[in-house]
């Protein structure tokens, strides 16, 4: 990043092992909540997606948080794969064993097509689109307390102010800017602000990204911002040494 190394980022990973630690303390809850408030959004939108009934999707979310709270994931291993896939397995398992469970008291044969290989494209997508969405709540809420704890630099606001208005002038946005922060704001400053808000947002992204990997590699980090299709958030903050400095472009 712009201010740090990607090897001083703690993974998801880390969080995991402390929340199946044995001592069973408070660090071990906490870390278990942290689990929960993370990753609720994300699977409560996928399962939505796949099961299309409110009140299952409550149900088997609301099962899926308790698996976390109790740490029913103590066997995970980063070696078999990214923390979202295993995520995304043991959701689909629940939701494989529930639909299951109905049919054997309806009597009927189980129909899983929702879930056969015919529908993994469907599903993988939905998957990820659910984890994006998640990943960007996240980045967003932590630049809106960036600007919270530092009223003079209303980096969230900049951006929120750019997507609603992105055909402004940098006369008009500069005039914007004046009126939220109370002195004068000339053009080229306020793009340069811009600009900073951009970076800001890119390096959050990117934390938070990296804490779902095991081994949050430059390389690593940036095949999965592709592959959750938020690179062009990142790209133009990406200088030619980035595979080797795991650093972003400042200037």
């Amino acid at each position: 990043m712009s201010d740090e190394r990607l090897d001083g980022i703690e993974t998801r990973w880390s969080l995991i092992r402390q929340a199946h630690a044995a001592d069973q303390g408070a660090s071990v809850a906490q870390a278990r909540n942290i689990l929960v408030m993370r990753y609720a959004s994300a699977i409560r939108r996928y399962l939505g997606g796949i099961l299309k009934d409110p009140d299952q999707t409550d149900d088997l979310a609301q099962e899926a948080m308790v698996r976390l709270l109790r740490g029913d994931f103590a066997g995970a291993d980063p070696n078999r794969g990214r923390f979202r896939d295993l995520l995304k397995t043991a959701v689909r398992n629940m939701v494989r064993n529930h639909w299951d469970k109905q049919n054997r008291r309806r009597s009927t044969s189980a129909d899983l097509d929702l879930l056969a290989d015919a529908s993994e494209t469907k599903l993988e997508a939905s998957w990820l689109g659910a984890w994006q969405s998640n990943v960007l709540d996240h980045a967003w809420a932590a630049l809106k307390d960036v600007e919270r704890k530092n009223p003079g630099n209303p980096a969230h606001s900049l951006l929120q102010w750019r997507a609603e208005f992105p055909d402004e002038s940098s006369e008009q946005f500069a005039a914007r800017l004046t009126q939220k922060v109370g002195t004068p704001v000339r053009a080229d400053a306020a793009r340069q602000m811009l600009r900073r808000a951009r970076l800001r947002f890119a390096e959050l992204l990117m934390q938070e990204v990296a804490l779902g990997l095991d081994d949050a590699s430059p390389q690593e980090l940036e095949e999965e911002l592709a592959a959750l299709g938020l690179l062009e958030h990142v790209r133009d903050f990406l200088p030619a040494d980035w595979r080797e400095r795991g650093r972003l472009q400042t200037e």
